[in-house]
């Protein structure tokens, strides 16, 4: 066996800290910690003196100390991201948006999964905050008690003290939906609701009753997926079987999501039903993978990755105290119009 080569002083990497960056550059350590953090007081510093920090940053490969910074200012600088499922297209774009947002202003998130349990819920929300982190945000996760530290609620529909909800217009995004199959001619239509697990299920469906009523659509055919709604188009191919086996006597669908929406498809092409020339049908979200599904699919978009942006600009800015707490912000939806969606046929089969 070769000897352990002793690694001398000299060989070892040497950690450059505040103050020798600070030195570097010939300026005060709070100067340089200022622009590095791109906090409020950078904003008297002038750009070329920021450009040289931040180049004499990279260049000495600095990074900076975070425990030392926590126990120095008395804080964390973590957020705790709550949400139901890690694999979801929906929680995914969102938790994206908040970690783009987060990692540019060098703070760090954990994330817990909770599953749609309701006693796991509350252990992890006290096990965040027992780690430290000084605000949550919440994603499609309906909040049962009152949080001890400033929360964002991504799809939020309870009021609650300190917790700001961050919602899509539900009525605009069913207006848009239905107002687009009407003009197309459609007449007859199956509305497939959302589980009871998802926090945005009762206020769209309460949003789709309300303007099918004002248009004076009929909402005979309702029905549900069985299972939980996750990353799968399982749930919307099975509970559209189980409609066709009841009726066929429709020619525009409105699923719960885009998931759902192609599993749909999937089980009206297999009972031998032509989308869109036989069944129009509308998706929710607009995932990546609704502009390639086959055919491609009309859907109601909601901004997720904005959305999970301005729920970490919100939370960190009521963290910082930059601005006043507000219980809610709502988004606004845009309608995706596709191949999925086509004029009512002049046939409708029974």
């Amino acid at each position: 066996m070769a000897p352990r080569k002793e690694i001398s002083e000299r060989d070892k990497p040497q950690v450059v800290t505040l103050k020798a960056l600070a030195a570097h550059v010939g300026l005060t350590p709070g100067t340089v910690s200022a622009v590095l953090n791109n906090s409020r007081a950078s904003a008297s510093v002038p750009e070329r003196t920021k450009k040289r920090i931040l180049a004499a940053a990279q260049e000495l490969k600095y990074r900076p100390n975070f425990l030392a910074r926590s126990l120095r200012v008395k804080r964390t600088y973590t957020i705790g991201v709550i949400a139901q499922e890690i694999g979801d297209v929906y929680g995914a774009m969102v938790i994206s948006g908040v970690e783009q947002y987060l990692r540019e202003r060098n703070y760090f998130f954990l994330t817990v999964i909770h599953r749609h349990d309701p006693r796991l819920l509350q252990t992890y929300s006290q096990l965040l905050v027992s780690r430290g982190v000084e605000g949550i945000i919440t994603v499609d996760t309906s909040i049962a008690h009152h949080p001890s530290l400033p929360t964002v609620a991504i799809a939020g529909h309870k009021r609650m003290d300190r917790v700001t909800n961050i919602v899509l217009d539900h009525r605009h995004a069913a207006l848009m939906a239905l107002q687009h199959l009407v003009d197309l001619g459609h007449q007859r239509f199956a509305f497939m609701k959302g589980p009871p697990s998802s926090s945005d299920t009762n206020a769209r469906w309460e949003a789709i009753c309300e303007v099918a009523g004002e248009m004076g659509i009929e909402m005979t055919l309702q029905f549900a997926p069985q299972t939980e709604i996750g990353a799968s188009p399982e749930p919307g191919y099975e509970a559209t079987k189980e409609l066709l086996a009841e009726s066929r006597c429709f020619t525009a669908l409105f699923a719960y999501n885009d998931l759902c929406a192609i599993g749909a498809i999937r089980a009206l092409d297999e009972a031998g039903l032509r989308v869109p020339e036989d069944v129009s049908v509308v998706g929710f979200d607009d995932i990546p993978g609704a502009s390639y599904s086959r055919p491609s699919l009309t859907t109601v978009r909601q901004p997720m990755q904005e959305m999970g942006q301005l729920a970490a600009r919100t939370l960190l800015d009521q963290i910082e105290k930059r601005t006043s707490y507000v219980p809610e912000i709502a988004v606004e939806p845009k309608l995706i119009v596709r191949q999925s969606t086509w004029k009512a046929p002049s046939k409708l089969e029974r």
